[in-house]
């Protein structure tokens, strides 16, 4: 799997321990296949609806201990020793697939705190599963874990936003468009303005300000993992800084990174240091 074909999350990278590397590439290959199922292709919405019921009933199966269809064999075996060596919390990954479900019949959200509860099930349970993997459960490091992963989200579809609204798919909440005096009309026919920009500005603040309340989970996860984390990080800040390189212009442009952003991603990646309290900071 690419960071360009599942692009909300990182993939198993080198700098994974390899111990670990089989449960991640089965964690991501049940939500990607659940998600292509959910939005890729020509299927009518009550063709993905069924193949994603026949889906959770796969994933049922190999709770229970039973052999799962051979529709997606390989996903599931996968899935079955990672679910038997670490035990995974099976909800999170029914959560996945409620999110991926609700993509099928929901296009629009209300408010911010509708799109929240989105993210917690289409996001939020990748970085709580790989969590899981490295033994770390405390209540801080889960929340800035959920941060980090809806700030990707969010990043994403900020930076997809002209690719959504042609499919007539739209993340902006609709409190947040009438708060910028952007009717949602004029958005889904991708009409491009200032206001428009004000609101994406608006949005890519937000992904930002979550993205870095999550930052210090970096320091929780020891060795390789926590490098990677590292990068998923500034990887996700680079796509913030290039949306707002465009002018917050991604109804018309999407941004991209590339070979030609890593050594700067590397750069600030080394250069992120624990929070120093307040006294010792002015001490010094």
């Amino acid at each position: 799997m690419s960071v360009e074909h599942y692009e909300n999350f990182p993939v198993a990278s080198l700098l994974c321990p390899p111990a670990l590397r089989p449960a991640i590439v089965a964690i991501y290959g049940f939500a990607r296949t659940a998600d292509d199922i959910a939005d890729e292709g020509d299927a009518s919405p009550a063709q993905r609806l069924a193949d994603l019921a026949a889906y959770r009933a796969d994933l049922a199966a190999v709770v229970r201990g039973d052999a799962a269809s051979a529709r997606w064999a390989p996903v599931f075996e996968r899935l079955r020793v990672a679910i038997s060596t670490f035990r995974l919390p099976i909800v999170l990954l029914t959560d996945l697939l409620s999110a991926f479900e609700q993509d099928v019949v929901k296009s629009r959200y209300t408010d911010r705190t509708e799109l929240l509860d989105y993210c917690r099930r289409s996001a939020n349970p990748v970085g709580r599963l790989l969590l899981h993997l490295y033994g770390v459960n405390d209540a801080a490091s889960l929340r800035q874990s959920d941060a980090i992963c809806t700030a990707l989200q969010l990043a994403n579809f900020w930076q997809d936003l002209g690719v959504d609204v042609a499919r007539g798919r739209l993340y902006a909440p609709e409190a947040d468009c009438a708060a910028h005096a952007v009717p949602v009309p004029q958005l889904l026919r991708g009409e491009d303005s200032p206001t428009v920009h004000a609101l994406v500005a608006d949005l890519a603040a937000w992904a930002r300000a979550l993205m870095l309340e999550g930052a210090p989970l970096v320091h929780s996860i020891a060795g390789r993992g926590g490098w990677e984390l590292r990068l998923v990080v500034q990887g996700g800040l680079r796509i913030l800084d290039k949306i707002e390189a465009l002018g917050f212009a991604t109804l018309k442009a999407r941004p991209t990174i590339g070979a030609v952003d890593a050594p700067l991603m590397l750069w600030r990646a080394l250069c992120m240091r624990r929070a120093q309290p307040a006294i010792a900071r002015q001490a010094r």
